[in-house]
């Protein structure tokens, strides 16, 4: 799940082709370092990074330079009339008439020893389908149901990946994280494309330019509580599950919202398989560089990292290092989100819940206790 924004001033784009045979090609991608204040941002350094070793599959980057104004180290955003909806935006594009939006641009996010390949996909909808933070859009790939002929895909849902103002902070466009559902089969270990992901693979081969019809947005449970500004919020994601985090931190660390002053503590804990798989790694890199007093990273690679009885360290493993200070937060009142795959939440309610034992706590209890303050808010596909 996930969603972003386009281009506002001065904005253009550079267009380079890696090919499939590629191991070790170098990077021409344009980037444009954005003074603010004390700060510097390089858009899509990561980007540019991971690919001058990625060797990618039909894969186009683009790059975008754009100028923007600066206020108070952090970028100024329009317009701010989007602060002023008592109410979420929902379901504004219903399936049976969708918006019908243009990509922007299609990135590669990891390296090439990642497991799979994700992509940053910005999506312009011209200001015509606003979201908030949290919230998805549903994306209706070309072709018929071949389940139902003759009839439309179903809708994918796709949590968005940038704030309301998009990544290029105009409101025009959105963000997805997706990463590529490629089937291999079993016996032969060979891909079998008619199995494969249909709206992920559409989405990650498409090119600038190329049409796509969105739905949405939709969903509550995963949008920014912002009534305390000092509150705590505790984000645990894996892989994709990143998607509606980076919003978050974006607006929190990143946009300068005369509505919304963030003084209070983001902790993300992401879990992938190794160092090749972080995504948006130099963008949190960055906050944790800049706002050590306001943001905490933790990050678990199953792959090259091992956890206190020798096993691999999944995101439940680095939960329950920090299980002490996460129960304080807890009973103090702070948020706890979480995203990814549905696998994910087993493990991480017996981590909880053997921690509470431990604690002398119900977690039964806790629990209940926790959703009934709001506290608690899953998103898990």
């Amino acid at each position: 799940m996930a969603a972003a924004n386009l281009g506002v001033i001065n904005q253009g784009s550079v267009t380079h082709h890696f090919k499939s045979d590629s191991s070790l090609q170098k990077s021409f991608l344009k980037t444009q370092k954005i003074s603010f204040c004390d700060k510097q941002w390089t858009r899509f350094s990561q980007l540019e990074l991971k690919s001058k070793t990625a060797s990618s599959r039909h894969q186009s980057i683009v790059a975008m330079s754009v100028s923007q104004t600066v206020s108070k180290g952090k970028i100024t955003v329009s317009p701010l009339d989007l602060e002023d909806a008592k109410e979420p935006p929902l379901n504004l594009h219903k399936p049976k008439e969708p918006y019908t939006a243009t990509i922007v641009s299609v990135e590669r996010l990891v390296g090439p020893k990642a497991p799979g390949e994700t992509c940053h996909i910005v999506i312009d909808h011209g200001g015509n389908v606003p979201y908030w933070e949290g919230q998805s859009y549903g994306v209706i790939p070309p072709g018929e149901n071949p389940k139902k002929p003759g009839a439309p895909h179903n809708v994918r849902l796709y949590s968005i990946a940038s704030t309301r103002y998009g990544d290029s902070f105009d409101g025009k466009t959105a963000s997805l994280c997706v990463r590529r559902a490629v089937y291999y089969d079993p016996e032969t270990g060979k891909e079998d494309p008619s199995k494969n992901g249909v709206c992920s693979n559409f989405l990650c081969d498409s090119k600038p330019g190329d049409k796509v019809k969105i739905t949405g947005p939709s969903g509550k449970i995963m949008l920014l509580p912002e009534e305390d500004p000092n509150a705590t919020h505790i984000m645990i994601a894996t892989g994709t599950g990143v998607a509606p985090f980076r919003g978050y931190l974006r607006r929190m660390f990143m946009e300068s919202v005369p509505t919304y002053k963030f003084n209070g503590l983001a902790w993300l804990f992401l879990g992938v398989a190794n160092t090749d798989s972080l995504l948006y790694d130099d963008e949190f890199s960055k906050y944790l560089a800049d706002y050590p007093d306001n943001f905490r990273f933790d990050r678990a690679l199953s792959r090259e990292q091992k956890n206190k009885t020798g096993g691999k360290m999944y995101v439940q493993d680095k939960i329950e290092e920090y299980s002490d200070e996460i129960f304080k937060m807890l009973d103090k009142g702070a948020h706890i989100y979480f995203c990814g795959l549905k696998g994910m939440m087993p493990g991480i309610q017996e981590t909880l819940k053997r921690v509470a034992v431990e604690r002398g706590e119900n977690w039964d209890e806790k629990l209940s206790q926790l959703k009934k303050n709001k506290q608690w808010h899953v998103e898990v596909y």
